[in-house]
């Protein structure tokens, strides 16, 4: 498994140094202007490559079924229209529309949970209600529901980590890392093990050309991309849904608590602003750099517990991360 999550890091980390000078070449860079930044415009967005490098490892890697098929196509529509939306910004509602269409098609395709462990024991079934659905035959209702809800949860919670260069790729690299350790170590999932050690190595190709001071900016494109896997992954043969909640519970938590503070204040949560906690640190004077090491630290700290706890203590973690991300908003 190393040889071919080793040479993906190496294909990704050229792909990367390479795109650098076409996307300056064909003008494909940001506006800093813009966002009243002084620094030189960089190549923007380039998750398009870490898109790219994962489709074609998949197909090189992986049995293509009907649910790997829905997988790509899933990932094809996210990176066109992210792309797309990336040089021209398009309306709220396509892209809600687009989050939507790719959850429901990897759920339809067979990417399923069936069932989520109540920490106070047992389980919680989620197909015990189905509806039909053409030739892909019936269908759970609570866990199609499920499915698409946690999806949307984890893309535009990734998305909105992006306002800070470097936190995305690093807090994804952490995330998939642990998730083939999960799968690995834990579940005897030796494919599963290898789809997240080999996104982890486009995610840590990539953190070495947009850690701050960034050389690139990968975007929506690569945000939502990593936001859609993470999530995927979490779902995948039995769910580590709380696995995957706490290494990516600060960014998690503070999407709710924003979502929650605009639909009170009778704003749209779909709508761009400067309240989630990475705007409040860097308004307290944290670089940018630091802004990534605290928020890498605590998702290494509680995914890595996640671990090795079972669900009434992810429970626990879960409440304590809440208290955390609280006191670091108050700051």
């Amino acid at each position: 498994m190393f040889i071919p999550v080793a040479t993906v890091f190496v294909i990704t980390w050229l792909a990367y140094f390479f795109s650098l000078r076409l996307f300056r070449r064909i003008g494909l860079i940001d506006s800093p202007g813009r966002y009243g930044l002084s620094r030189p415009p960089i190549p923007y967005p380039t998750g398009i490559v870490a898109i790219l490098v994962f489709i074609f490892s998949f197909l090189f890697f992986f049995r293509i079924g009907i649910k790997e098929s829905g997988l790509i196509l899933a990932v094809t529509i996210i990176g066109i229209v992210s792309f797309v939306d990336d040089l021209s910004p398009l309306p709220a509602w396509i892209r809600l529309t687009m989050q939507i269409g790719t959850g429901f098609l990897v759920f339809a395709t067979g990417s399923q949970i069936y069932t989520i462990t109540n920490p106070f024991g047992g389980v919680i079934p989620l197909d015990t209600v189905n509806f039909s659905f053409g030739p892909l035959g019936p269908l759970p209702l609570l866990s199609g529901i499920f499915t698409i809800g946690w999806l949307l949860f984890t893309i535009n919670a990734l998305n909105w980590l992006d306002g800070v260069s470097g936190q995305v790729s690093i807090v994804s690299t952490i995330g998939f890392v642990l998730l083939g350790c999960l799968a690995l170590l834990r579940n005897g999932e030796p494919e599963i093990a290898l789809m997240a050690f080999t996104l982890a190595a486009i995610a840590g190709a990539g953190a070495f050309f947009d850690f701050p001071p960034s050389k690139m900016l990968i975007g929506d494109t690569g945000s939502m991309f990593f936001g859609l896997m993470l999530g995927l992954l979490g779902i995948y043969h039995g769910g580590k849904v709380a696995t995957v909640f706490l290494a990516l519970g600060l960014p998690l938590i503070d999407a709710i608590i924003v979502t929650l503070r605009r639909i009170s204040s009778g704003h749209s949560p779909l709508r761009g602003g400067e309240d989630h906690l990475h705007h409040r640190l860097k308004k307290k004077g944290w670089s940018p750099r630091l802004i990534v090491f605290v928020t890498a630290f605590i998702g290494l700290v509680f995914g890595s517990a996640a671990l090795f706890v079972d669900t009434k203590e992810k429970v626990m973690l879960g409440m304590v991360l809440f208290v955390l991300v609280l006191g670091l908003r108050k700051l």
